[in-house]
């Protein structure tokens, strides 16, 4: 396989302002969690908060994902904008807490397709503390499609845009 080794032009300031960027634009992420033998991912809404350096969800007091983050804090999300070939993975640890503040200041009008308001009991604030990221940032559909045929037509490996890894 041909692999570039100069994919990311950007400061790592800049990777770790675009990796949050777009986090929130994208909303929603798949959530993977370990369960001592295997990975488990489903797709969760995330409140993306640059400032407070954390992502939070709003989840049920039940599922399992719960009993696997008291024994493996340890997860990543993953963010996907196909259409325009943008994507994102963090990982870091992550607690599970009952913090009805946090709740309902993060509560949305969305929420209500699971709860009827902020002050369902059931509901559970899981925060992701992140320590590393990811970006695949390229400059589009259209410009991707054309750098790939030129790459097919000189035997190169095209330019696809932004790939950097940074601590977050």
């Amino acid at each position: 396989m041909k692999e570039r080794q100069d994919d990311n032009l950007k400061s790592p300031e800049e990777v770790r302002d675009r990796i949050w960027e777009l986090a929130k634009k994208i909303d929603i992420c798949m959530f993977t969690t370990w369960d001592g033998s295997e990975q488990q991912s489903r797709p969760l809404s995330a409140r993306v908060r640059q400032d407070e350096h954390a992502i939070y969800f709003l989840v049920d007091e039940s599922g399992e994902k719960n009993a696997q983050l008291e024994r493996y804090p340890a997860v990543s999300c993953a963010w996907a904008d196909n259409g325009n070939y943008k994507y994102v993975l963090v990982s870091g640890q992550a607690r599970l807490t009952n913090d009805r503040a946090k709740i309902t200041e993060l509560w949305s009008k969305a929420d209500e397709a699971w709860w009827e308001d902020a002050n369902d009991p059931t509901i559970r604030l899981l925060t992701v503390a992140p320590e590393r990221g990811e970006l695949w940032d390229s400059p589009g559909k259209a410009v991707a499609l054309v750098k790939m045929v030129a790459a097919v037509v000189t035997g190169g490996a095209p330019e696809m845009g932004d790939n950097a890894k940074v601590t977050l």
